[in-house]
């Protein structure tokens, strides 16, 4: 009798477990992290305008009833444009080359796009000068520098991607090698430049918002514009995606046709952002890193939307602390780079493995 009691007992035990109808295939596992998902993006969102509107007017040398005011206010607005334009390309295409690697510490940088970005503007003064390199400004260089990083990324995808033994692994190698090489070449050239050349060179080399011409936004803003739609209208093939090849192919998906088409587009958007301010090796990584903690979810829409305003805050806020509550003009960049590297080794720390 006391056997049949806990037998009855456990099967009492068993049938009392949650019902399976309450399970579901939302973006969120509960309401509650939905709702902090809204609660969060909401305050960034609040945050990065304040802290752009405190760019704009704040410590304007001009008064706000002088004529002058508007044309001041309208050249920081280049700075902030530029601001926008970095944070959609390092979010999304750091959070889409994440996914389609399956690799949360790994950046679109080590494709090589900031080595290249270094080694045409070291070789310029090193066989033209300085003059040469101060005049390598306008559409025609963004255009070229754009140009020859979407090349190279092109050349790189169709040799090691195509085929029969296509893989991706071996092209983030090759990708590493490469880069590796460039800042090579880069770094010779560079102890065989004068002084006076070496100095008006490292201004060029270091990521910053002031490098952006405002010339340049007529051709940037709607390529960054279409790409940005075209990888949210992928999102959900995203989401199969980042899950491996196994289980992508098992659900339909065209794996490396997939995978190309999104390295394209990430390509682009890396080509443009760094051709427009400059190297930013450890930004996309930072972003993107505080971004799935935010979101908890898997869903790429909703990390999309949370990797651009955290993006967008990050680069907003460091900048007007930067120039307005430590009055100090040193590049933002350095500092953004410090902190992106930082996390990079705590998060390889915690998981003990690439």
């Amino acid at each position: 009798m006391n056997a049949l009691n806990y037998r009855h007992q456990e099967n009492v035990e068993i049938d009392s477990s949650p019902p399976i109808e309450n399970r579901s295939a939302r973006a969120f596992r509960s309401k509650k992290d939905e709702k902090r998902y809204w609660i969060v993006l909401s305050s960034l969102i609040v945050l990065g305008v304040l802290s752009s509107y405190g760019l704009l007017v704040y410590n304007n040398p001009v008064p706000v009833d002088s004529p002058s005011f508007i044309p001041v206010v309208m050249r920081r607005i280049v700075a902030v444009v530029a601001m926008i334009i970095v944070a959609i390309c390092h979010s999304l295409s750091t959070v889409a080359f994440q996914s389609i690697t399956n690799n949360r510490i790994i950046t679109p940088s080590l494709l090589g796009f900031e080595s290249l970005y270094s080694t045409i503007h070291t070789s310029t003064m090193f066989f033209f000068g300085a003059g040469a390199l101060v005049n390598f400004t306008g559409v025609g260089s963004f255009l070229f520098q754009v140009t020859v990083m979407v090349l190279m990324s092109l050349i790189l995808y169709g040799w090691l991607l195509s085929g029969k033994y296509g893989n991706l692994q071996l092209m983030l190698l090759v990708g590493i090698i490469i880069g590796t090489g460039l800042n090579a070449v880069s770094t010779f050239m560079r102890r065989l430049l004068a002084p006076s050349e070496f100095d008006l060179l490292q201004a060029r080399l270091f990521g910053s918002v002031n490098n952006a011409d405002a010339q340049y936004f007529p051709i940037v803003i709607p390529m960054v514009i279409v790409i940005a739609i075209l990888i949210f209208a992928y999102s959900k093939k995203l989401n199969v995606l980042s899950l491996g090849k196994d289980v992508a192919t098992s659900f339909g998906v065209k794996y490396q046709p997939s995978i190309i088409y999104t390295l394209v587009l990430v390509a682009v958007l890396m080509s443009i952002s760094t051709a427009l301010v400059g190297p930013l090796t450890f930004y996309g990584f930072l972003v993107a890193t505080l971004s799935y903690q935010a979101a908890q979810t898997y869903d790429h829409r909703y990390i999309f939307a949370m990797a651009l305003a955290i993006g967008f805050c990050i680069l907003t806020t460091a900048y007007f602390l930067m120039y307005h509550v430590f009055d100090s003009q040193a590049v933002v960049s350095v500092i953004i780079e410090l902190f992106g590297g930082i996390i990079f080794l705590i998060v390889i720390l915690r998981k003990r493995s690439l």
